[in-house]
């Protein structure tokens, strides 16, 4: 017997045309989102360099086009230089001079003081700050949630705190997006680390856990396994084994 109801003949045709459609969107997204936000940021640092840069050494006086970027540019070597002149005595003196001009000002004080540390913890190429990805239970028990951690608890912070365990503070980012959420210190024996980079638990986090971390993980798995089957291999190769 024939089916009396046969599907139509164009529904694999829009399947596939569906098909189509999604997978050029998932290569094409991607690559348009970070261009145009690559664009802003360039496009950005340009209008600000831009009022301050000399017209007789603007290219778009000389040519009828503009050129886009010369203001990042000019910007990464004002900052590379900046740092070079930092580094010797005179540079750091005048560091210290602007500094403490600034310390005499009660509410540009506050301000300077806490974006100079926001700045020195996050581009500090010696701390540790934000580097391991751990898991603790929140918001109830059972329940796991992505954490970065940070470091100890100041001296001061530390001996307020009611329990004398040893804490940890730790960050918890929010989905889909990781610069808002919640800090807090929590003891360090009830926070798990994780084997994966923070750039790993960041995509985690955004994707709302599409994308899964693979790199570091999987070689620890290799390292576990490997370290499991240790003595078993050495126990067949002395001979001791079943």
């Amino acid at each position: 017997m024939t089916d009396p109801f046969p599907p139509p003949v164009h529904r694999s045709f829009v399947q596939r045309l569906r098909s189509w459609f999604f997978t050029g969107l998932i290569v094409f997204g991607p690559i348009a989102v970070t261009a145009y936000v690559a664009w802003w940021v360039i496009d950005t640092i340009d209008n600000w360099v831009r009022p301050w840069l000399p017209n007789i050494l603007s290219p778009d006086v000389y040519l009828p086009f503009h050129v886009p970027g010369l203001g990042v540019l000019i910007a990464i070597v004002g900052l590379t230089l900046l740092g070079f002149l930092t580094a010797n005595f005179i540079g750091r003196s005048l560091v210290r001079f602007g500094e403490g001009m600034l310390d005499r000002m009660p509410l540009i004080r506050g301000i300077h003081k806490g974006l100079k540390q926001v700045f020195e913890t996050i581009f500090s190429q010696s701390g540790s700050q934000f580097r391991k990805v751990g898991m603790v239970q929140f918001p109830v028990p059972g329940s796991w949630s992505i954490v970065f951690i940070s470091s100890a608890p100041a001296e001061i912070i530390a001996s307020a705190l009611p329990d004398k365990r040893p804490m940890i503070s730790a960050f918890m980012p929010c989905t889909p997006n990781p610069t808002t959420g919640y800090f807090f210190y929590i003891p360090a024996d009830e926070v798990i680390e994780l084997p994966i980079s923070a750039d790993e638990a960041a995509k985690l986090i955004m994707s709302a856990g599409l994308i899964q971390p693979q790199g570091q993980a999987a070689l620890a798995a290799m390292a576990e396994a490997a370290k499991l089957a240790k003595p078993t291999l050495e126990t067949q190769a002395s001979g001791g084994g079943p």
